[in-house]
C-alpha cells in the first residue's frame, strides 16, 4: 500500500511538473526547455557577470523558487535538517563537471526528458548517455564509493540556499543596473518573472514531497531492481508528450530542434559525464536543489558547483551550440569522464584502508 501511495504522489508530482514545464514555454521560455536546472543556473552566473555570453544572461527566478518551495514544505513537514560535512569542496568539483557535461549535451536530466517528450530524437542518444553514466555510478557505489556522512550543523549554514535565493529574487525584482540581461538568444526568451516564480515554486514543493530525482530513478533499478521513483520521470515524459502532441507543438526528428545539435556522440558522453556525476553527488541538478532548499550544506556546495561549472564552460568555449560541440567541449568531457573514474577508484581504497 505504502508503495502504491509513493508512486500516486511521484505520477502526480511529475504530471505537474510537466504541465508547469509547458506553461512557461508557452509564456515565454525557450522551446523544450520550460525547466532546465544546468542552463537556468548557467544564465544565473551570466546575469551576475560570471561568464560573457551575451545570449545566456538573464536572473531566471524559477530556481530561487524551486528552492523555496522545498524549504516552504520541509519546514511544515519537519523535514527541514540543517546538515553538512560530507566532501563539499569534492561535491563542488563535481557538480561544476556535471554543468560542464549537461552543456554539452545543452540540457539536465530534466530538460532531456522535456526534449524527448516534445520529438527531439537527439535526446535519445543524452539518455543512453545518461543511463550509462549512471550505470558507471552505480558499479562506483557497488565498490563501495562514498564521499562520507554528514552531521548536523547551524541553522545558518543549512538556510543559506534559501537565504540565497531570496536575495536572488530581490535582484530579480528590483533589477540593479549590474545585472545583465540578453537582448537575444536564449537567454532573452522568458516567461513573466510571476509566473516563473510561481511554478518555481509549486515544482519545489512537489519535488521536495516525492523525492523526485531523475537520476535516483534509473540507479535504484540497477542497485535494488525497485521501480518506484522512477515513476516520475515517466510521468514528466507521458504527460509532456501528452501537451505536445495535442497543442501541435510534437516535431519529431534530428534537425531542427530549439536549442540543440545534432552531435549523436558528443550528446551521449555529455550525459554520461550527468548520469556518473549525478550518482556520485547522490542525486541529479534537480534533487541537487531540492536538497539545498531541506537545509543540507553539501547540495548547497554542489549547487554552486553547477553555477560555477555553466561559467567556466562558456568562458572557455566548453558549451555546445546549435552547431555542434567545440573542441574544448569534446576534450574537457574526456578528461572529466577520465576524472571520475580516477575519483572513484581513489575514494573507494581510501575508504577500504579505514575500514581495515
Amino acid at each position: 500500500m505504502k508503495v502504491h501511495r509513493e508512486r500516486l504522489v511521484l505520477f502526480s508530482a511529475g504530471a505537474v511538473v510537466a504541465a508547469a514545464a509547458f506553461i512557461l514555454v508557452l509564456l515565454g521560455n525557450p522551446g523544450n526547455m520550460g525547466f532546465c536546472i544546468a542552463c537556468f543556473l548557467r544564465d544565473i552566473a551570466g546575469s551576475l557577470g560570471l561568464h560573457s555570453s551575451a545570449t545566456t544572461q538573464y536572473l531566471r527566478p524559477e530556481i530561487p523558487g524551486l528552492v523555496l518551495g522545498a524549504f516552504i514544505v520541509a519546514l511544515a513537514r519537519g523535514e527541514f535538517r540543517p546538515t553538512s560535512g560530507s566532501s563539499p569542496v569534492i561535491r563542488f568539483i563535481i557538480a561544476a563537471c556535471v554543468s560542464i557535461g549537461a552543456l554539452v549535451f545543452l540540457g539536465c536530466p530534466l530538460r532531456m526528458v522535456l526534449r524527448l517528450a516534445a520529438g527531439d530524437l537527439n535526446a535519445l542518444f543524452g539518455l543512453v548517455g545518461f543511463v550509462i553514466g549512471i550505470g558507471l555510478g552505480c558499479i562506483a557505489l557497488n565498490f563501495g564509493f562514498s564521499l562520507g556522512r554528514t552531521k548536523e550543523c547551524s541553522a545558518i549554514e543549512g538556510t543559506s540556499a534559501p537565504l540565497l535565493s531570496v536575495f536572488l529574487l530581490i535582484l530579480a525584482f528590483t533589477a540593479p543596473s549590474f545585472l545583465k540581461a540578453s537582448t537575444e538568444g536564449p537567454g532573452s526568451m522568458h516567461a513573466p518573472i510571476f509566473a516563473s516564480l510561481l511554478m518555481g515554486l509549486v515544482v519545489g514543493a512537489l519535488a521536495q514531497r516525492s523525492r523526485l530525482c531523475f537520476a535516483g530513478g534509473v540507479r535504484d533499478i540497477f542497485l535494488m531492481r525497485d521501480t518506484t521513483l522512477i515513476t516520475g520521470f515517466a510521468s514528466v515524459f507521458a504527460v509532456a508528450l501528452v501537451l505536445n502532441l495535442v497543442s501541435g507543438n510534437f516535431r519529431l526528428g534530428f534537425e531542427g530542434q530549439s536549442v540543440a545539435h545534432t552531435d549523436w556522440l558528443w550528446n551521449i558522453l555529455g550525459m554520461v559525464v550527468v548520469g556518473f556525476g549525478s550518482v556520485l553527488l547522490g542525486g541529479c541538478p534537480l534533487r541537487q536543489l531540492i536538497l539545498a532548499g531541506e537545509g543540507s550544506g553539501d547540495s548547497t556546495a554542489a549547487v554552486l558547483g553547477l553555477v560555477i561549472g555553466g561559467a567556466f564552460a562558456h568562458n572557455f568555449g566548453l558549451a555546445s551550440s546549435t552547431a555542434g560541440a567545440t573542441g574544448a567541449g569534446k576534450v574537457a568531457t574526456v578528461l572529466i569522464i577520465v576524472f571520475f573514474a580516477l575519483l572513484s577508484v581513489t575514494v573507494v581504497v581510501a575508504n577500504r584502508r579505514k575500514e581495515a
